[in-house]
């Protein structure tokens, strides 16, 4: 009797892929580790298409990488990844808001208003998971706006690398704190028509590796030096 796939069969790859990112994020699959497909495929009840597939994006997102005769590595995340994902997610950010400025209505500066108050009362609870969700909503509110899907997937693709890979079981209080006080100072620019300075503000403070850096390395406790 043939066994029972674990996966519905519809969709398959996306499937894969995300039961693949579950271990990530759940730390099953550690940086450093292996991917045995033959394994993989046999454990998910698939064949090694779409688990091939499904391998091929996550790829392409850094989260792995393909290597001769079918060896498949969980990438580790270095110094020089971090720097570099703070660069580009402040220079997107920074462009999406410029864009989304103008279609920002009193409903969506509320509304990040209570997203960050949210987040300010996850914090006192002590609730990094509740935080990290309302944290990801309240970028979201501009970046819905700047009318460039590509640019607000790629950005949210950066942040997982960043964050959930895997989630770090405790947090950096102290920096959640400090990003909260960013976020009512953005929210101030934006209110204020500041659009300029709000875009430097995303760029400059929230996603500068420099001013976050003392938080970095106590989020990042093990990373490694920067990759050859």
């Amino acid at each position: 009797m043939d066994r029972k796939p674990l996966l519905n069969v519809k969709s398959l790859k996306e499937q894969v892929y995300e039961y693949l990112r579950e271990q990530m994020r759940t730390g099953e699959l550690l940086p450093g580790s292996a991917i045995d497909m033959e394994e993989t495929s046999k454990k998910l009840g698939v064949s090694k298409t779409p688990l091939r597939d499904a391998l091929l994006q996550l790829e392409m997102e850094d989260f792995v990488t393909i290597r001769p005769r079918r060896m498949i590595v969980v990438n580790a995340l270095t110094e020089k990844d971090v720097r570099n994902y703070y660069e580009i997610i402040g220079a997107l950010e920074s462009m999406a808001l410029l864009k989304a400025f103008d279609a920002l209505k009193p409903a969506d500066i509320d509304r990040m208003q209570a997203l960050n108050d949210d987040m300010r009362r996850a914090i006192g609870a002590n609730d990094f998971d509740a935080y990290y969700d309302k944290n990801l909503i309240f970028h979201s509110v501009f970046l819905g706006f700047c009318g460039n899907p590509n640019l607000v997937k790629l950005v949210n693709n950066m942040k997982k690398r960043l964050y959930d890979f895997p989630r770090a079981k405790g947090f950096v209080k102290e920096w959640e704190e400090s990003s909260i006080l960013e976020h009512q100072a953005l929210i101030e620019l934006i209110r204020t028509g500041r659009s300029q300075a709000a875009a430097n503000h995303i760029r400059d403070v929230h996603w500068s590796f420099k001013v976050q850096e003392r938080y970095v390395r106590k989020y990042y406790p093990g990373i490694s030096g920067p990759a050859e």
